[in-house]
């Protein structure tokens, strides 16, 4: 299956990247964020999938087992297009979607939404999505509210960035300190060294 990609790819690969949150371990404040997902629109799976150069990884999962998937087949690799929830009612009557492996085999997906995770630089990095083995359709609110939801995920990849990025100017404004004291305590030991040796040789002069 060949998938289209945007035409900003590039650019939204190295954002991705920038995130530092590929192939980390679950936390606490995405997986709140999927479960109420699943719950609002009352889906046996929900998640968060972050869409890679060449696969889709779920940083957060809910009634799926599988880390990530191959790009090539991939519900979020078409909704990362989309600037709007982008929703398959029935996968088995979508030409795009019937022959997909996700669809004839497991998790047999017959309904998908998906809310692209759109960044300030307008990057689509991956999608909150919820999925049912059922066709069925999207209620209005329960639309909104997975809107709501994704802007929240973003808000928390942001927020872990930031961090991270904090964390990386501490340490280095760290580093910089001691090696600022390790050129002073240098400086020192230089100066009492100069300072010894002018008073061993005034008072040799002194004899």
């Amino acid at each position: 299956m060949v998938v289209a990609k945007p035409i900003n790819e590039a650019g939204r690969v190295a954002a991705l990247e920038k995130y530092a949150i590929l192939d980390t371990d679950p936390e606490q404040s995405f997986d709140d964020l999927t479960l109420l997902a699943s719950f609002i629109c009352k889906t046996p799976i929900a998640l968060i999938s972050l869409v890679d150069e060449d696969r889709q990884w779920f940083k957060s999962r809910v009634g799926m087992d599988a880390k990530e998937t191959s790009r090539d087949i991939a519900f979020c690799s078409t909704a990362i297009l989309q600037s709007d929830v982008f929703v398959v009612p029935d996968a088995l009557k979508d030409d795009r979607f019937r022959d997909n492996p996700l669809v004839v085999s497991d998790p047999h997906i017959r309904f998908y939404a998906g809310a692209p995770l759109i960044n300030e630089d307008g990057y689509a990095l991956g999608t909150l999505c919820v999925v049912d083995r059922a066709p069925r359709e999207l209620a209005p609110d329960q639309k909104e509210a997975l809107k709501a939801l994704s802007r929240l995920v973003l808000a928390q990849l942001e927020f872990r960035r930031n961090l991270f990025l904090l964390k990386e100017t501490l340490t280095d404004r760290t580093r910089e300190e001691h090696e600022r004291q390790r050129e002073l305590v240098h400086v020192q030991e230089t100066l009492m060294r100069v300072m010894g040796l002018r008073k061993s040789q005034a008072s040799a002069g002194s004899r």
